[in-house]
């Protein structure tokens, strides 16, 4: 089922048209003078964010935002970025891995290494600034338990948020520990997907105080999600003629050892400790330490016919089907340790923010089909000893950051803040071994030695300063704008051992570089009445540049570092709800402007970072909100976008002038809606869905078809369903994701050349999910 843009149109259109409709209806029947009844409001308080680090009204920002509380998390059973995506307006995700994902706001995304969004938990960052870290598909896919609320700020956040945020910022705010009374709570629940088996998670947090003014919370969680794809094992590798010593693909040396179902499992688990101490009425401390690991056995791609993207192969009827080899694996580890201070001084408010975080992540690659060959001729036999190819990859981020911020008291004229920051990042991809394999197992072969052994160590270290002001020109006009001057320098090394294949052993000269940036954001707000406002916003936001790490033999004059790339961002937008606040509706639009693209290129035959080609994105987001009862609520989310490149890049990255932006959908759209009613006296049961869309995308820019054409992603649709019950101190909840089973495209692996058949690897969102939990609190 797909959605044209016509009919997306109209349904944009049509609820537009109704929110305007109903705030204007609402305005008739309550004049601007009266204040909405008590009743009204009790479910309608307004919510704060702390996207401007202060907190602030969601609707007095200046700027796009979309907040997600934890009852729309846990109502949606939305614990990961994928089950959250149709919420967002504007953002989109590419990956075929859990907690390895491209996350792309506003269409800012070309493929690059570093991140174009920059993602934080409470007020520290995550994940590496650089681009030599593979920054941009490690963001952190952090679990949702006992998570308050997740923030979502569009377009370049380059003043308070510094580097890699050109699209936006992710930022998830976390409960903190309260000393109001004890507060426990856990939930287990259990669910069947479509093509696989049960899965089961297990969560529980409790919150202690330990006196007045000190409390404890900590959290945990474990799931355990079955399966879907399938691995025929019918990988046969390509023997070699005996004749010319050039593969030979119908000769086969043995069939492939991974034959099973479901090897796509996934195990999360983790926990959250905070401490809070108010050590007096002006003065709050409060410690975190967090931690998660994702295990995927097997990334969620099937093989599929290069031109038409149906799968090659079928199981038992199940066409979800892989050709693996060997037994592939991704682990991801995250750690994070923070410490807040904040100190009421009177005339301002000093927050200080302390963290040290680690990413690491262990991967195992798959190497067999077209490299065994190659193999077994150097080192083996292919009679007596076949052999195999795998790679084993570590890559990890070690990250510590302190900011100090200034800010003065809330509600004053003139608002300002004042801040400095400080990060230095210590990453490696290290080591990246190719081991030789015993053909028809996952053996190693211990008696050849490491065919290759890649080392690439970086530092990244970056001081900042920042200023942020918003003066109350009059009780309707605001203007806040501020500044960034942003100072890194990088150094990398890279060592490669070849020797077991007869090369050398080459350590690189050390790469370095240093950049000044600055960063700036203009943004002034109109209060039409009470309840509406439009606002203006210029923004600009950046991505370090860094060093090149050249080979001894690279000709002169090819680049050691390459610049910063730039955006600029010109944005209007319209926050209105009607005067009893049951109908809402926030539209923005924008045009980003993108500079100095960040991308691969070769220069003098040697493969580097560098800077080329620009890019725009137009486009516009929408929410719309209608509570027609205090029982019930609609909400529709959609975005607009038309991200495109203005320049050729590098050949070898492949994009033309005109080409659109990878994996950056045209339309997307979300409905909403839930319905909840008393029961007895001590219960409440409620009903939802959420009908989702997402539209055409392209892939990366080299992934052209034979006419031409970069490859088409087509568009899909899903529909979730949930019911429940809360009785008491107990909830039961059922829920079905996916509906339909639609098999959602979420990327494209490889052109066809590095798996069996001319196949190209199709990775999909979860087909269909049937699921239910029960919960206690107490």
């Amino acid at each position: 089922m797909a959605i044209s843009k016509t009919s997306s149109r109209g349904l944009l259109t049509t609820a537009i048209w109704m929110a305007l409709a109903g705030m204007a209806h609402a305005q008739e029947q309550q004049p601007a003078q009266e204040q909405p009844s008590a009743e009204a409001m009790v479910d309608l308080d307004r919510v704060m964010v702390t996207a401007t680090k202060r907190p602030e009204a969601l609707a007095d920002v200046p700027q796009s935002i979309t907040v997600l509380g934890e009852e729309t998390l846990e109502r949606q059973q939305a614990d990961n970025l994928q089950d959250y995506l149709a919420l967002i307006p504007g953002l989109s995700l590419e990956g075929s891995t859990r907690g390895v994902s491209r996350i792309t706001l506003r269409g800012i995304n070309t493929g690059g290494v570093a991140s174009t969004v920059g993602v934080y938990v409470d007020d520290v960052p995550f994940g590496s600034s650089s681009g030599l870290a593979n920054g941009a598909i490690l963001a952190g896919d952090f679990d949702t338990f006992d998570v308050a609320r997740i923030e979502v700020l569009r377009g370049p956040q380059g003043t308070l948020y510094g580097a890699s945020s050109l699209g936006g910022v992710l930022k998830f705010v976390t409960n903190e520990p309260s000393t109001a009374g004890f507060e426990a709570r856990g939930r287990v629940g259990f669910e069947s997907v479509e093509g696989g088996g049960l899965g089961h998670s297990v969560t529980g947090l409790v919150n202690i105080p330990v006196s007045d003014r000190a409390a404890i919370r900590a959290s945990a969680f474990y799931r355990f999600d079955d399966g879907f794809i399938d691995s025929i094992g019918n990988n046969p590798i390509a023997s070699l003629d005996p004749a010319t010593g050039a593969p030979d693909p119908s000769i086969s040396i043995v069939q492939g050892t991974r034959i099973a179902d479901d090897i796509n499992e996934l195990k999360i688990y983790g926990g959250r400790i905070s401490g809070l101490f108010e050590a007096s009425d002006t003065l709050s401390v409060r410690l975190t330490a967090l931690s998660q690991n994702i295990e995927s056995a097997a990334s969620d791609t099937f093989d599929a016919d290069l031109e038409t993207l149906e799968p090659l192969y079928s199981s038992n009827g199940h066409d979800l089907v892989a050709s693996q080899y060997h037994a592939e694996f991704s682990d991801v580890e995250y750690r994070l340790y923070s410490a807040n201070i904040d100190w009421d001084l009177g005339f301002a408010s000093l927050q200080s923010s302390t963290s040290y975080g680690t990413f690491e992540r262990d991967q195992r690659i798959d190497q067999a089909f077209g490299l065994a060959p190659l193999i077994t001729l150097l080192f083996g036999d292919r009679e007596t000893r076949p052999l195999s190819l795998i790679t084993d990859q570590t890559t990890s981020t070690k990250k510590f950051t302190q900011e100090l911020r200034l800010s003065s008291p809330a509600n004053d004229r003139f608002e300002w803040l004042v801040g400095g920051y400080y990060t230095k990042e210590k990453s490696a991809i290290d080591p990246q071994d190719f081991f030789a394999v015993e053909a028809g197992t996952d053996t190693i072969a211990t008696d050849i030695p490491k065919l290759i052994e890649v080392f690439l160590d970086s530092t990244y270290e970056e001081y900042a300063a920042f200023a942020n002001a918003t003066w109350h020109i009059s009780p309707r006009f605001g203007l806040t704008f501020g500044g960034r001057a942003s100072h890194n320098k990088q150094v990398a090394t890279q060592l490669i051992d070849q020797t077991a294949l007869g090369g050398t052993r080459d350590a690189f000269e050390d790469a370095r570089s240093s950049e000044d940036v600055f960063t700036y954001s203009l943004a002034p707000r109109f209060e039409l009445t009470d309840n509406t406002s439009l606002y203006a916003r210029i923004a600009t936001g950046y991505r370090p540049g860094g060093p090149n790490v050249l080979p001894p033999l690279a000709p002169p004059g090819t680049p050691n570092s390459y610049d910063a790339d730039s955006l600029t961002s010109y944005e209007v937008g319209l926050k209105a709800e009607s005067v009893d606040r049951r109908f809402g509706l926030d539209v923005a639009a924008y045009y980003l402007d993108w500079k100095d693209i960040q991308l691969f290129a070769f220069v003098n035959d040697t493969g580097i970072n560098a800077n080329g080609g620009t890019a725009v994105s137009k486009g516009f987001e929408f929410t719309a909100t209608a509570r027609p009862t205090s029982n019930l609520k609609f909400a529709l989310n959609g975005a607009y976008t038309d991200a495109y490149l203005t320049e050729d890049t590098d050949p070898v990255v492949g994009g033309l002038e005109g080409d659109a932006l990878p994996y950056v959908p045209d339309w997307s759209l979300s409905l909403n809606g839930d319905y909840e009613w008393p029961v007895m006296d001590s219960a409440t049961a409620y009903v939802g869905g959420t009908i989702s869309t997402t539209g055409d995308r392209t892939a990366e820019f080299g992934t052209r078809t034979p006419d031409g054409r970069i490859r088409e992603v087509p568009s899909y649709e899903s529909i979730d369903l949930r019911a429940g019950i809360e009785f008491g101190r107990w909830s039961l909840q059922a829920y079905v994701k996916n509906l339909t089973d639609e098999r959602g495209i979420t990327s494209l692996v490889g052109d066809g050349t590095f798996l069996p058949n001319g196949a190209i690897g199709v990775a999909v969102i979860r087909p269909r999910t049937i699921g239910l939990t029960i919960g206690a609190s107490f």
